[in-house]
């Protein structure tokens, strides 16, 4: 047997034995509430069943840039010209300027990049893993895009890499691509393996213009009747329709697979590769984790058919792992919460949290304090964000492609005065709860924080006060933690510690929403319409996030109870809405409704990545790289 079907003979179905005693012992610890850690669960779970270990360690991470020019390039599909390939490729290595180095950066992961097809001289380039098939593929429109045997030696590759970067010690590949014009094969690609139309599956790519995109639909209609790929052979695809960079992350799946080892897929073009090796190996698949939804047509349906689910939607329309980079830390966090939850009851950690306690004599809060917050909030520094706003534009990247992360860069700018924030900021995560909290819920948030680098203050809230007490306290958390912290999560636990997670979200819900999602109440009444064992959380929340907003703290809220006070707050003073990041179900989809702070805290990642992105990156300029010829970013962007 030759290399690919030795790997493809020993890859076997993924162990589920550990997973499923995993899943009993959450739910046993979690006394039936592990459902509330929603697909964060599901995620661990998974990573569980691959590794077939109870606790495996943090996954050792290596991100491999596959590089391939794609000859249908010529036919003008993208919004760079061909030669941006290969300016990538030396930006990767000489500039390290580009997302993936920045992503890559935050997470912490080895960063590879191989030659796998650039149709230029790459000699000049230092550390580059040079495994070249030919210097591009062939026009995918007029005929196909290489033979088998290359589509095999693409594959074969691609096994090989992971087979060396396993044998180093890691065990969690995540690969990324650059190719102009690789969107056009990955949409053939899902075009054939999910049964759809051109215009289904075809995308903007690097953010085309309408015109454009209507070519671009019509040559990958073209490229389908003339190479008519068929959809059970996953090699004859390859040749057809496919990219030398794509078989080699195909190859990258399977092998990471055969070695019982994770690959964590990024947007459209990481998801076409696991589709030819879905067909290669249908147990592949199972040594799969999505990271986020893209952008790309096609890339909710090759989830789907790949029968997997995202944790992210970021408005990402970028490759380069830019996705997996941000994921992995995710799962790290998740695995760090299951270690201390396994320990529970017997071994408790240490949660160093801050214990503030509401006083029994309330200030006395006048019309005089809340007309302070409301009519002195500071305004945004403008000129700030615009230039902010015009380096991003112009980092090297197709415009606007890194979706949420450059709006919460933007944002950040406005908010502290600079133009260029940097990472490592300090932050808090403050969470409001009853006179005892849930200590459960407290060992879930230590483990959280502790994986976010956030100091946590549990704010005890005494019953039997009036709501403007309960407000004042609030007001007063925020107040001390935003004079020394710039990002500052806000979270809720239940009132009553007995209570099921997700109680509070349930009843404000019902209690506040109409059943389309929509506020059902006037701002400044709906508090009396609010239970009220729930009042003083209520009103200390909005307290400490227009006390935040005011010091100029970026608030990163959590679950959605914490979620429905921030929105009504907004209707009290829209003031404060610059200042708010809603991360779920705008950011992060992970269907979670356990309070306490997990979602602020994986929301502190999601921000100090957008740092990585504003600090690590280099202009076009800088890394010498074109710029757009069409699309928005045509004439905004700057050579």
């Amino acid at each position: 047997m030759n290399l690919l079907e030795q790997t493809i003979a020993a890859i076997e179905p993924v162990r589920q034995e550990p997973a499923e005693e995993v899943s009993a012992r959450l739910n046993s610890v979690m006394e039936g509430d592990a459902d509330t850690l929603g697909r964060l669960r599901s995620l661990l779970l998974r990573y569980i069943a691959i590794t077939g270990r109870r606790h495996p360690a943090p996954p050792e991470k290596c991100t491999i840039i596959c590089c391939g020019d794609h000859g249908v390039a010529a036919e003008g599909v993208s919004a760079y010209p061909p030669e941006t390939t290969v300016q990538m490729t030396r930006n990767y290595l000489i500039s390290r300027g580009a997302a993936a180095n920045a992503l890559s950066n935050y997470c912490g992961s080895e960063f590879m990049v191989v030659d796998m097809g650039v149709a230029a001289d790459t000699s000049d380039v230092p550390d580059l893993i040079r495994r070249r098939i030919a210097a591009g593929t062939k026009n995918i429109a007029r005929g196909p895009a290489m033979t088998r045997e290359q589509a095999r030696q693409a594959v074969e590759t691609g096994i090989e890499l992971a087979a060396q970067a396993i044998e180093k010690g890691f065990d969690c590949i995540l690969p990324g691509e650059m190719g102009i014009a690789n969107t056009t094969s990955s949409a053939c690609i899902a075009a054939v393996f999910c049964g759809l139309s051109p215009e289904e599956v075809t995308g903007r790519g690097t953010n085309i213009s309408d015109e454009r995109l209507k070519k671009k639909i019509g040559i990958v209609r073209q490229a389908l009747t003339v190479n008519q790929p068929d959809p059970h052979d996953g090699l004859d695809v390859l040749a057809k329709v496919g990219g030398f960079e794509l078989g080699a992350i195909t190859g990258l799946i399977l092998g990471a697979a055969a070695r019982r080892c994770t690959v964590i897929l990024d947007g459209a073009n990481t998801g076409a590769a696991a589709l030819i090796a879905q067909a290669l190996s249908p147990y592949s698949t199972g040594y799969l984790i999505a990271s986020h939804q893209g952008t790309e047509k096609s890339h909710r349906y090759t989830l789907r058919k790949l029968g997997l689910q995202p944790l992210m939607n970021l408005d990402l329309r970028l490759g380069e792992a830019c996705g997996s980079s941000l994921l992995a830390p995710m799962l790290e966090a998740m695995l760090t919460a299951w270690d201390v939850l396994d320990r529970l009851p017997r071994d408790p950690v240490e949660a160093p949290f801050h214990q503030e306690y509401m006083s029994q004599t309330p200030a006395k809060i006048t019309n005089k304090t809340f007309d302070f917050y409301l009519h002195t909030m500071q305004d945004l520094d403008h000129p700030a964000m615009e230039r902010c706003q015009h380096r991003i534009d112009n980092l090297s990247k197709p415009i606007y492609s890194l979706g949420y992360l450059e709006q919460i860069a933007v944002e950040l700018a406005g908010i502290i005065g600079d133009e260029q924030p940097e990472y490592g900021m300090d932050r808090a995560l403050l969470c409001f709860t009853g006179r005892h909290a849930s200590p459960l819920s407290a060992q879930i948030a230590a483990a959280f924080a502790a994986h976010a680098g956030a100091e946590v203050t549990m704010a005890h809230l005494r019953e039997g006060l009036p709501p403007s007490a309960a407000f004042d306290f609030g007001r007063e958390q925020a107040e001390y933690l935003s004079l020394t912290c710039p990002l500052l999560g806000l979270a809720l636990t239940e009132p009553d510690p007995d209570l099921p997670f997700g109680t509070s979200a349930k009843q404000l819900r019902r209690a506040l929403l109409n059943p389309d999602g929509t506020l059902r109440y006037p701002a400044d009444t709906f508090l009396r319409h609010a239970p009220e064992v729930w009042q003083p959380a209520i009103s200390a929340a909005i307290g400490a996030i227009i006390a935040a907003a005011h010091n100029s703290s970026f608030i990163l809220l959590d679950d959605e109870a914490t979620e429905i006070i921030a929105r009504y707050t907004e209707q009290l003073c829209p003031d404060v809405r610059p200042y708010l990041l809603h991360i779920q179900p705008a950011l992060l989809q992970t269907k979670a409704s356990l309070p306490g702070g997990i979602i602020a805290c994986l929301g502190f990642g999601l921000v100090e990545a957008s740092l990585h992105m504003l600090n690590d990156m280099r202009t076009f300029t800088e890394a010498r790289v074109a710029v757009a010829d069409d699309g928005p970013g045509a004439g905004r962007q700057l050579s």
